[in-house]
Parts: structure tokens; sequence; C-alpha cells
């Protein structure tokens, strides 16, 4: 089976939000008209504490876009953002929520980024959606969302290593940087990442 998932349409990574993916709001017409095509579709949405390590407001001196360390990883320093219980954290009400049948939520911890659906970082906690989806019978996966240059891409690298077939659903993604988006397209589909339009399917 295949399943399709959504990563992380919240309203910060929206038009007016506190961590603005520019043009994010073109992915709506194909991320909702795509959904027909799949007998599964979940989601993942960041969910941080306000105190998270990875806010710049939580480091005196700091400012947006700093890099530092956390937990002994490389860290870029975000706007507060997806603040758990806030509108921030929110899907867009412009998401067709219907078919969703479960939402796997990330970033969690205080200490530690999770970029990827299914680990944080560190690779410390998993957030068990690999499990989820084999024990369903996926053994294929297809990722739309935000940002396609962060939480797309890491989430499309640890889909590979948990043995699915991946693809990204290119016209259904936007990157906070499209360069560096662009290069990690490239590198996937080294790796035998399919990279498609949603016309293609």
């Amino acid at each position: 089976m295949k399943a399709l998932i959504l990563i992380d349409i919240q309203n910060d990574f929206l038009p007016g939000g506190s961590l603005e993916v520019k043009g994010s709001d073109a992915i709506f017409p194909i991320v909702n008209q795509i959904q027909s095509k799949f007998e599964l579709i979940i989601a993942t949405q960041d969910w941080h504490p306000a105190n998270h390590k990875s806010f710049a407001s939580n480091h005196e001196g700091f400012k947006v876009f700093d890099q530092t360390t956390l937990g002994g990883l490389k860290q870029t320093l975000w706007p507060d953002h997806c603040i758990q219980g806030t509108k921030g954290a929110e899907f867009s009400e412009r998401l067709n929520q219907n078919k969703i049948e479960v939402v796997f939520r990330k970033g969690t911890s205080t200490e530690i980024d999770s970029y990827s659906g299914f680990y944080d970082n560190g690779k410390l906690k998993s957030t068990a959606m690999a499990e989820y989806l084999r024990g369903k019978g996926v053994k294929e996966v297809y990722l739309c969302g935000l940002a396609g240059d962060v939480c797309v891409y890491y989430s499309a690298k640890d889909a590979l290593n948990e043995g699915f077939r991946t693809n990204i659903i290119v016209d259904g993604c936007k990157a906070l940087n499209e360069e560096v988006f662009q290069q990690q397209l490239k590198e996937l589909k080294g790796k035998q990442v399919r990279i498609l339009k949603a016309e293609e399917l």
C-alpha cells in the first residue's frame, strides 16, 4: 500500500505566520486534490513548547537564523513558531483534513529539534510513524508540505532509511531556500527517491 504524508501544513509556515515560507499558500490546490489518489493519509505537526531551545528568543544575545549547537548538533535558531495550543500551530483551515487518519507531533522536547516526522534530529526518540506505516502494510510513501528544504527533506531521508519507497511531490512543497531545496532533490534522486509532480500520480 502507498501512503501520503502531509508535512507541517500549519499556520506559522504560511503567509503571515511567524516562520513564513514564501509562496506556501500555492500548495493548497495540489495537496487537497491529490488526496483522492491515496487510501492512507497521515500528517506531521510541529508542536513546540514555548521554551523550546531552537527558538532564538530563548538564547540571550542571539538572533533569528543565527547558528548554535543543541544536543551536540548544529542548530539554526528560529523565530518562535508552532507553539503548542496556539493558532500558529494549527493546521490551515484551507487544508482538507477529512481524510487524515492520524497526526504525528514532533519537536515536543525542549532540548532538541525535530525536522523529520520520524525522529528528532539526534535520533534519540522515534515518533513511531514508521511502525505505524508498517503496521498498515505501507511499502511506499509520498511526501509534500512545508518546508521543502527542512522537514520534507529530512522526513524523506528517514523514510528511505526506514525502507520505504520514497517519493516527493515537488509542486506540493515550498522551501525556505529554493536553491538549497533543488540541491537536496538532486541528492535524494541519486538515492532513488522519485521526484514527481502531482499530475504524474
